[in-house]
């Protein structure tokens, strides 16, 4: 069997960008790719903490270290610079993963960049008949 899990968040990023006539996505620092494991391109779910709005995207790599996080597009019209939102990519994880499966998250600055990666403290368990 096969669970959709988290497998990494972008913790209280904030929005630098948002250009409503670029085609669509959402752009971010290539340092924040790296550190979350989240690859260009894999569809994401971002969810405005200042007004609650959820939106689902697909990725694409800005240049590392400048901090850019760009909604592009229609979200463009529901994230504004300076909005704090959390980034949140999922995988297909198979049972027998589980025991060693690690979602990440990554916390951020008021600039983007990275401060601390914490993953899980203890594997999760699957409870019997699940």
């Amino acid at each position: 069997m096969q669970y959709r899990m988290m497998a990494a968040k972008i913790h209280r990023a904030t929005v630098t960008e948002a250009d409503l006539n670029y085609v669509g996505s959402i752009t971010l620092d290539r340092e924040l790719l790296d550190a979350s494991g989240l690859l260009p391109y894999e569809m994401v779910q971002i969810t405005n903490l200042s007004n609650g709005t959820l939106w689902q995207t697909y990725i694409l790599p800005g240049p590392a270290h400048r901090g850019d996080v760009c909604l592009n597009g229609p979200p463009a019209r529901h994230f504004h610079p300076g909005d704090l939102i959390v980034v949140l990519g999922f995988r297909w994880v198979d049972e027998r993963e589980m025991p060693t499966y690690q979602p990440r998250t990554v916390f951020v600055d008021q600039h983007n960049h990275v401060t601390s990666i914490a993953t899980a403290e203890e594997p999760f368990t699957l409870a019997p008949n699940a």
